[in-house]
């Protein structure tokens, strides 16, 4: 028998016409239709702002990132300005010598320093200058001793001798290395840029001074010598150890109580024929003992003496004992 619920059931199709239920993509899509006319017509009543007059002034532009960013050109600022100069730097002129400035330099081990310069050349006045062959790195603390030293006390020497200095010979000044150049030691003051090493100079007259040559006048080389142990906290020469037998080390290493170390030993010239072997045998000289004479026993000079062939069965006499100086004691 067919009832009223059956007939209804066949008379609606089945599926999503049953559930009365669009389709999710279907409702999606006119969501998305219906938000944007909304948008439309809502930035259709925002009224537009004016256009900028022309003789306005030009607005300041704020980068993204708010205050963070508006620190940042003045932090850049005071990293590209340069460093103030120090008192040491202030002071060494062009007037005294010509010294660039060079950055900071920071190597292994503590190698390096800080405050350096580029010395060139020593001004001694408008016209006269003593070029240092090569360039030397030091600190400006150094690099003033030097030039000071140059300027005051071997300038007025070069003078004494009728002539002005021209070139200072530099043996070595920055190297980052241990001292002596071995490996493992203690870091040397050229490692600090705080040590100049000088072989001579080298004047106008084309003559030159070699400071540790013995020819040359050993009352200049200790004139040399005084001026720069009064000067310098190190001062290393031949007689200090064979590593300066060719040339002289000068730094300002700092020491406790302002200890100084002075080791330069001015020698005189060596002889012009040094005396290699010895003086020959005089021939009237006694004959040397053979080996066969030194290995035998000496005989005694109390022994008696053995008698010969030819005195027969003849005893020999004896031979009487030396004298004594000293006082014999006892019996007789």
């Amino acid at each position: 028998m067919n009832s009223s619920a059956d007939h209804a059931a066949r008379k609606w199709p089945s599926g999503w016409h049953a559930s009365r239920w669009l389709p999710l993509p279907f409702v999606m899509a006119f969501a998305l239709v219906l938000t944007g006319a909304v948008l439309m017509d809502a930035s259709a009543k925002v009224p537009l702002p004016r256009p900028r007059p022309a003789e306005a002034p030009a607005a300041d532009h704020p980068q993204p990132g708010g205050a963070a960013d508006q620190t940042a050109p003045s932090q850049e600022a005071a990293e590209t300005k340069p460093p103030e100069l120090s008192a040491c730097r202030q002071a060494l002129t062009e007037s005294i010598a010509i010294a660039p400035s060079i950055p900071p330099i920071k190597g292994p081990g503590g190698c390096g320093g800080e405050d350096l310069v580029r010395l060139e050349a020593i001004v001694l006045s408008p016209t006269q200058r003593v070029t240092l062959k090569p360039a030397a790195i030091l600190r400006c603390t150094m690099a003033t001793a030097v030039a000071d030293w140059i300027r005051t006390d071997m300038v007025p020497l070069a003078a004494s001798l009728g002539t002005t200095i021209s070139e200072l010979d530099n043996f070595d000044s920055f190297e980052c290395r241990g001292r002596n150049r071995v490996n493992g030691a203690k870091l040397s003051e050229h490692g600090l840029a705080n040590a100049l090493d000088v072989r001579g100079m080298t004047f106008t007259n084309g003559n030159a001074l070699s400071l540790t040559d013995r020819t040359v006048s050993r009352e200049v080389r200790e004139k040399v010598l005084a001026s720069v142990c009064t000067r310098f906290t190190t001062v290393l020469g031949p007689g200090s150890d064979w590593y300066h037998e060719d040339h002289i080390h000068l730094d300002l290493a700092q020491r406790r109580n302002n200890y100084k170390l002075c080791q330069w030993g001015v020698y005189d010239p060596l002889p012009a024929v040094a005396p290699l072997m010895p003086a020959e045998r005089p021939e009237e000289a006694p004959p040397r003992p053979t080996a066969e004479e030194k290995a035998a026993p000496e005989k005694r000079e109390d022994a008696p003496q053995a008698a010969s062939e030819d005195e027969g069965s003849k005893p020999a006499e004896p031979v009487k004992p030396p004298r004594r100086t000293s006082r014999q004691t006892g019996a007789k």
